[in-house]
């Protein structure tokens, strides 16, 4: 016998959000949460290194389709409060980009803003592309509070060139991991090379990590970036069903 049944309310709310880095400044991020009762586990996106641009708050507004409160924090806001300046921000990187130091202390900010939220379940994982998939792992490395981090073609986790704000690679900050890791990758990419990868893998096993790498033949850097010519369909397609599962087995 047929029943008449209302449709579960959808609906999501999608702002600019001012919060406090974990050294006490005001930064800033873009925060999409579903409209509803919740609980809802929460998602850290770190941008690439062009900036908060609107294909980032875009993934934000996806994972909070499926029923996560997403925070795509801004790295620039001090130096660019008013978005994106492609200028400023090659002057940033020219004069040795943002110190690891700070962009850790504003991801616990970005993490602690999320677990306020009143239908936050506590449960947070992060995930990054290109600079931010760097971040995600250099995060996850330093924080006891993820429970799972996504790194998306993180480029210089592997390297030897050393700089006062960058004054460790990432690679060597392994053995402090403390949640598992989703790693997908482009097989043509070259920051991170398939030697990278390799190296990045190896240093994962060694000290006995919970990890899962894909690598996709035909992909190179960038392509989850639906907005540039680099982005490849059937390798985002099947990254982005990797990312909704591992966020599901280790957040919900």
């Amino acid at each position: 016998m047929a029943t008449d049944r209302k449709p579960a309310y959808e609906g999501m709310l999608g702002e600019r959000v001012g919060f406090y880095s974990g050294n006490g400044d005001l930064t800033a991020g873009y925060m999409a949460r579903p409209v509803g009762p919740g609980p809802y586990p929460g998602v850290i996106v770190i941008h690439e290194v062009f900036g908060l641009v609107e294909h980032t708050k875009e993934i934000a507004r996806r994972f909070a389709a499926r029923g996560y409160i997403a925070i795509a924090l801004d790295l620039y806001h001090r130096e660019s409060p008013g978005g994106p300046d492609e200028e400023i921000i090659n002057a940033l990187r020219q004069s040795g980009g943002i110190p690891d130091a700070r962009i850790v202390q504003d991801l616990h900010g970005a993490l602690k803003t999320l677990r306020a939220v009143a239908t936050c379940s506590g449960k947070v994982g992060c995930i990054g592309y290109c600079s931010g998939g760097r971040n995600t792992l250099m995060f996850a490395c330093n924080s006891r509070d993820l429970s799972a981090a996504v790194v998306c073609y993180g480029g210089r986790v592997v390297t030897t060139e050393l700089t006062p704000n960058q004054p460790k690679a990432v690679v060597d900050m392994v053995s402090n991991l403390g949640c598992p890791v989703l790693g997908l990758f482009g097989a043509e990419d070259q920051n991170p090379s398939p030697e990278h990868v390799a190296r990045l893998e190896a240093e994962l096993t060694k000290h006995g990590k919970q990890y899962t790498f894909k690598s996709y033949p035909g992909a190179g850097h960038g392509f989850f970036a639906d907005y540039r010519p680099s982005y490849r369909q059937e390798a985002a397609t099947d990254g982005w069903e990797k990312v909704f599962d591992f966020f599901g087995r280790h957040l919900k």
